[in-house]
């Protein structure tokens, strides 16, 4: 395929999936364009600044003009509400697991009032950055996704979680002095191999959409970039079982869309 294939069929599944939604009178994009644009920088990964030069400069023909790129994250910030639609309903089973991200070196930390995250070790290695929590059904779809700051427990997220009334198998990290919600299942290490596919979806999205490292600072816009990339990775597993229905319904792929 190439990336104007890919551009449309992810609009496609993006403007079926959230119905009709009105556009504003004073905007040029519609909802399901701007969701889509969103997706794509999910997927695409890297500075915001350099997409929106590639997007311009390639694909503005697609959506009938872009807007000013200020305009236009802003308006990412405004329509990230519309991702809810694009979540896949849970399971009976599902896994749960976190994800950190760094934001920023340990020695940039404080020059700005607007700076988001907090300092935490991962890996070894000291970084500021915001800790994001997936919840996966059985068929590797994101069912549900929360965020906080690096530095915080997995188990702050429990109260998350014990808002579902589905099975939630999570790891040791989200163990409790105060006891776990009777929905979470705590596995050990190497004990249940339906967890393996939360692993899976991370790699993915460390290795194909650079989610490893996101450039944001403000809490708005991290919590944009997070609504999209949860909504990038479900849409991207749909447009693959579309073209792959041979394939196993549980297989995890979308390096194929890698722009």
């Amino acid at each position: 395929m190439t990336t104007e294939d890919i551009i449309i069929q992810i609009f496609y599944l993006v403007d079926n999936g959230l119905g009709r939604i009105e556009k504003h009178p004073l905007s040029k994009l519609y909802p399901s364009e701007v969701v889509t644009i969103g997706i794509l920088f999910a997927l695409k990964g890297g500075h915001f600044r350099a997409f929106y030069r590639w997007l311009q400069r390639d694909y503005d023909g697609l959506f009938g003009g872009l807007p000013e790129r200020t305009v236009l994250l802003r308006q990412l910030k405004t329509q990230q509400i519309h991702t809810d639609l694009l979540m896949e309903s849970p399971s009976v089973l599902n896994v749960v697991d976190s994800f950190p991200i760094e934001l920023i070196f340990p020695i940039r930390q404080g020059r700005s009032t607007q700076q988001y995250g907090a300092k935490s070790k991962d890996k070894g290695r000291w970084s500021v950055g915001i800790k994001v929590g997936w919840i996966l059904n059985t068929f590797g779809r994101v069912s549900g996704w929360i965020w906080d700051k690096m530095n915080v427990a997995d188990n702050t997220f429990l109260d998350y979680l014990d808002e579902w009334d589905e099975i939630m198998l999570a790891d040791w990290g989200f163990r409790c002095a105060d006891g776990i919600p009777d929905n979470v299942k705590l596995c050990k290490k190497g004990a249940w191999n339906d967890r393996m596919p939360i692993e899976t979806a991370f790699s993915m999205v460390t290795v194909i959409s650079k989610a490893k490292k996101i450039h944001h600072r403000v809490e708005a816009y991290i919590e944009t970039r997070l609504a999209f990339m949860a909504a990038m990775f479900n849409i991207c597993l749909k447009l693959f079982h579309q073209l792959h229905p041979d394939d196993s319904p549980f297989k995890m792929s979308f390096a194929e869309f890698s722009l």
